[in-house]
């Protein structure tokens, strides 16, 4: 399963699993270790994960230099680390379509805003440019579409960002197929190397929509939050409690009454599976994400060089179809309780949406 995958047409390849840098840029979940995140970088690399996910409003830059720094760090081997960033979320202009407030590094809160429009898309290009020094971005992935911006136009000026030679492959995330199909129309003879978007076994949504069409253009599909902001590790039992800050404590899927309801299905099925490998619970539900069809990669975070090692050790877990099939069937099975929906709901969907295209 460690064979690198096209992503897309671009003539670019990524591994089945990317390094997810969200978390390492200190904003959603807390103050990060920085010499941990690039040890936890390289160990990541070293074991066969050689593309790393990230975005400028991942602690508002911190995320991007850290990259730069593990690059640094891995010396001539740097240059293999494909680097996969995101445009259009500004804390630091206001215009636009205003997403969401977040706390940054310096503990200071910011309002984030969707900003497509082609002045700013190429400023953020150059910033990322400056910030992962590097002569050119592997993937610049428009972050999540802007309401007040055409799409044509967000994609046209990443269109003249690659023709000249500043990026080397565009995609998008959080986008639908209506918008997928826009991007893909404006990018005219650029193609549209990837869409990224939330899928894991409990969020399987997108395999009737956008899978089936970008496997027909050849649009490579990068998943995340695969493990479901570690629901699907088995280790968030029901009676683990939040902080105040963590996000997860409002979220309907992780209620004490649906954590036991996902992890009876951890435990009856894919416990055994991973016994019998001898992996991890969470090493066989990122193997799953990744064997499925038209699924070319998928974003793992890690704070630790151990969290780094589990990871990249899930590359080379194979399983049997039949392995696939019950985990499927298991999940597939599974109904979690809802509860009533609040504006403040939606509102917290669309930032969790945003924020782990990590």
């Amino acid at each position: 399963m460690s064979a690198l995958r096209p992503l897309g047409r671009s003539g670019l390849s990524v591994p089945p699993l990317a390094f997810g840098a969200y978390a390492i840029g200190g904003t959603y979940w807390g103050p990060s270790d920085d010499d941990a995140a690039v040890d936890a970088i390289v160990r990541a690399f070293e074991g066969g994960i050689t593309a790393v996910d990230t975005a400028p409003v991942y602690g508002f830059g911190h995320s991007e230099r850290l990259v730069a720094r593990a690059r640094r760090r891995l010396g001539s081997d740097g240059g293999r680390l494909l680097v996969m960033t995101k445009v259009g979320l500004r804390w630091d202009d206001d215009r636009g379509k205003f997403g969401f407030e977040t706390r940054g590094p310096d503990g200071r809160n910011r309002r984030v805003y969707r900003n497509g429009r082609p002045d700013s898309i190429a400023n953020e290009i150059d910033a990322c440019l400056d910030r992962l020094e590097c002569d050119a971005l592997d993937l610049v992935q428009v972050h999540a579409p802007d309401p007040t911006t055409p799409v044509a136009d967000t994609l046209g000026a990443l269109k003249e960002a690659h023709d000249a030679g500043k990026v080397r492959a565009v995609g998008v995330s959080n986008f639908d197929v209506e918008q997928v199909v826009e991007a893909d129309k404006a990018l005219g003879h650029v193609p549209l190397a990837s869409v990224q978007s939330l899928y894991s076994a409990l969020e399987r949504g997108i395999e009737g929509t956008l899978v089936p069409h970008a496997a027909e253009r050849g649009i490579a599909v990068v998943a995340y939050s695969p493990l479901d902001q570690g629901l699907l590790t088995g280790k968030v039992r029901e009676d683990r409690t939040f902080g105040p800050g963590d996000a997860r404590a409002r979220r309907p899927s992780f209620t004490a009454e649906n954590r036991a309801r996902v992890n009876e299905v951890l435990d009856a099925t894919v416990a055994p599976i991973a016994a019998a490998h001898g992996v991890t619970l969470a090493q066989t539900m990122l193997a799953w994400t990744v064997l499925q069809p038209g699924i070319t990669c998928a974003l793992v975070g890690a704070r630790s060089l151990e969290q780094a090692a589990e990871n990249a050790a899930a590359l080379e877990l194979v399983l049997a179809q039949s392995e696939l099939e019950a985990i499927r069937a298991a999940f597939e099975g599974l109904t979690l309780l809802p509860r009533p929906v609040t504006l403040g709901d939606r509102f917290r969907g669309f930032v969790h949406r945003v924020r782990f295209g990590r």
